[in-house]
């Protein structure tokens, strides 16, 4: 009985370990030993090694990426009335009525499909990006790989770093044309790579959900989104109606919420 003890004792000693996790880490030091051990990871989730490959072979550890993480929430400590004016410019409210109208036939069939109305996704369009013409240029994928290894927030970026894998893997984008926002924030309406995942739709029938180039796409996308958290069609989306929670699905701001709101209930008045 003894040497079965010592015998079932010496196979735990050299029984294969798990999987060791990827470790954070606060400074470039240790960044490409845990690029190592993600790749590792992402691969025994079913990430081929030419995706790995294509995706990371060049991905480096980015300051201006944690720099801007760290500095991130001071425009969303503004007042409302400061904020607002900040974003609801003249300019933007201009464009805005002439996006309007030129995507009214898009603009009404996406209401008809996901019941969310342009005044809203124009809105977020132009908040977002300026309508299309600011998508960012920031590497996605080293941004996110930065940010997952960054230990503030890394279980939430390397779960974004694999969905963006996954992004890849599928065909819809390829690592060079992923660029947007430091935060990983993709397309003309800035979608995190899990929400691209969820909602992301091929509106233009082009066989494939591009957020980037295609704005049928992009708009439809963001519709969709809104009525996965929960949008009632023909309900009021200001403080205090249905739909503005889900304002706070899109962006936690309250801040941002508002203003959003007002937007679109200032191009709403233009129909």
């Amino acid at each position: 009985m003894l040497k079965l003890f010592r015998l079932a004792f010496l196979l735990m000693l050299i029984a294969p370990l798990p999987a060791r996790a990827a470790s954070c880490g606060g400074s470039a030091t240790g960044f490409g030993a845990w690029l190592d051990d993600f790749k590792q990871e992402a691969a025994a989730k079913g990430i081929s090694q030419k995706t790995l490959d294509a995706a990371l072979a060049e991905v480096a550890y980015d300051r201006a990426i944690i720099s801007r993480d760290r500095g991130a929430q001071k425009v969303f400590k503004l007042s409302f009335d400061r904020f607002a004016a900040r974003l609801i410019t003249p300019s933007r409210l201009a464009r805005g009525r002439d996006l309007l109208q030129r995507h009214a036939d898009l603009l009404r069939r996406i209401e008809a499909r996901y019941g969310v109305p342009g005044p809203v996704l124009i809105s977020i369009w132009g908040l977002e990006t300026g309508f299309g013409a600011d998508n960012g240029n920031f590497k996605t994928l080293q941004a996110l790989a930065t940010l997952a290894y960054d230990c503030r927030r890394s279980p939430q970026f390397t779960q974004e770093l694999n969905d963006a894998l996954t992004i890849v893997q599928s065909g819809d984008m390829s690592p060079a044309r992923m660029r947007g926002d430091w935060a990983g924030e993709i397309g003309q309406t800035q979608f995190m790579p899990s929400s691209y995942l969820k909602y992301a739709v091929d509106f233009d029938g082009d066989g494939r959900r591009d957020l980037i180039r295609s704005t049928p796409d992009a708009l439809a996308s963001t519709a969709n989104f809104l009525r996965g958290k929960g949008w009632q069609a023909g309900a009021g989306w200001a403080e205090g109606e249905p739909n503005f929670p889900v304002f706070l699905e899109w962006n936690q701001s309250r801040v941002y919420a508002r203003t959003l709101a007002l937007f679109a209930t200032k191009l709403a008045g233009e129909r």
